[in-house]
């Protein structure tokens, strides 16, 4: 079984947006050489999340808005862990949209049904931030 890790650096220019990464994915499982396995992508910070879904711009708007009504980013003062940063709302978006994605890899591809892409949501941009893919199979 092989065994392949890359990561991504981030720097997201705004505090919240969506990163379509899915040929970064790719690319990694070509350099890997793996045919048949599973792919894992996760940020590797607390305040970040990687999904799947459509890379339509009506659905990720959809995103923001849902996500600002369930966590307002404001006032800060509503959440008890702000204090050095102002990220609370951060932490609970990543806590709603779930942590990591793992792919099956079948004939070398990312086996996704139609419309499917993988991005990085960043909710605490502005910085620099990792991402971690590891791909195991044969």
């Amino acid at each position: 079984m092989k065994s392949y890790k890359k990561e991504l650096t981030f720097n997201i220019p705004k505090r919240r947006m969506l990163v379509n990464i899915t040929d970064e994915v790719q690319k990694a499982i070509d350099e890997s050489g793996v045919k048949e396995g599973l792919c894992l992508v996760n940020p590797m910070h607390i305040t970040a999340s990687v999904i799947i879904n459509d890379d339509e711009a009506g659905l990720h708007n959809d995103y923001e808005r849902l996500l600002e009504r369930l966590v307002p980013e404001k006032p800060y003062d509503q959440y008890d862990h702000n204090g050095f940063e102002d990220n609370a709302d951060a932490h609970l978006k990543r806590s709603l949209m779930g942590r990591e994605s793992v792919v099956a890899i079948t004939e070398g591809k990312l086996d996704f049904g139609p419309w499917e892409q993988i991005f990085y949501y960043e909710f605490d941009g502005k910085r620099s931030k990792r991402l971690l893919i590891k791909i195991i199979g044969e």
